[in-house]
């Protein structure tokens, strides 16, 4: 969404400082681009039902982005999977240091919630979307699938134990993020649900997408760094490249059927997105 673009690159965090690179640190990872996936996701749902409400929910459609990109960070640390490129570009810790990583991420990672605190939206609005996001982004999401990952390397997990990290590391944001829009339009408690039960299954095949193309992607086609899970549970290493394509395959179209049953005004929203990410791996 351009809007977001804009208004991301309008809104980056910069503070008065001497520190010689502070501002370009932060700065770097979100302006080297991205999907955009997350925010898009709870905008689409913001402007298929209250578009009046789209500019105050660019607040915490950024926070998202802000989460996510610190995640993206720390996972490229030396301690974690010691990544070199992310986005096209050098990680934070190659083009800087270790520490200026750690801290940038620290930084992201807390700037979302002081966004969302600033939003022009119901403090009680504010206050759901805090926790959600505090939930599934962190101790009960992804932080504690990232935890489950790191440990168990080289350890291998059966496919639903995959499944079930795979939930917390990936599925759990960007279920939230459908889930955050649906808050900020007030849908009824069933519809909420159902946005985030499909959000889940969109993230898991997401997770196997990403999977699909670390085996089948260089670095350059990918953006990023391929062919750095060899001692990871991932669904490749688990269940084989052509079993996977399967399993993806499988949940896309369920996807699709249930997409397929949204209304109207969701589907309009959601289809630009739904049309680009859901057969990706073919």
């Amino acid at each position: 969404m351009q809007r977001f673009e804009t208004y991301l690159k309008a809104n980056l965090p910069k503070v008065e400082t001497f520190h010689p690179y502070y501002n370009s640190a932060l700065e770097a990872m979100l302006l080297a681009g991205g999907k955009r996936f997350r925010p898009s996701l709870l905008l689409s749902v913001v402007e298929a039902y209250e578009p009046l409400l789209f500019e105050g929910a660019l607040a915490p459609a950024l926070a998202i982005e802000f989460l996510h990109t610190y995640s993206l960070i720390h996972d490229d640390l030396p301690a974690m999977d010691n990544a070199p490129l992310r986005r096209g570009f050098e990680t934070l810790h190659i083009t800087y240091d270790e520490a200026t990583a750690i801290l940038v991420g620290d930084a992201l990672n807390t700037e979302a919630f002081y966004r969302i605190s600033k939003a022009p939206l119901r403090d009680d609005i504010k206050i759901k979307l805090i926790e959600l996001l505090a939930r599934d982004g962190g101790t009960y999401g992804m932080v504690l699938g990232q935890a489950i990952d790191l440990y168990f390397e080289n350890q291998p997990l059966t496919l639903e134990q995959v499944k079930i990290l795979h939930t917390n590391k990936t599925a759990k944001l960007i279920a939230t993020s459908l889930l955050m829009g649906a808050i900020i339009v007030d849908l009824p408690k069933d519809r909420q649900d159902k946005l985030y039960k499909f959000g889940i299954d969109l993230g898991l095949l997401f997770q196997i997408q990403d999977d699909i193309i670390d085996e089948t992607q260089s670095d350059e086609e990918a953006g990023k760094t391929t062919g750095n899970d060899e001692d990871k549970n991932s669904f490749i290493n688990i269940i084989g490249l052509g079993q996977s394509i399967k399993e993806a395959d499988t949940l896309a179209d369920d996807l699709q059927s249930r997409f397929n049953l949204f209304d109207n005004p969701l589907k309009k929203a959601l289809n630009p997105i739904i049309t680009q990410y859901l057969y990706r791996h073919r």
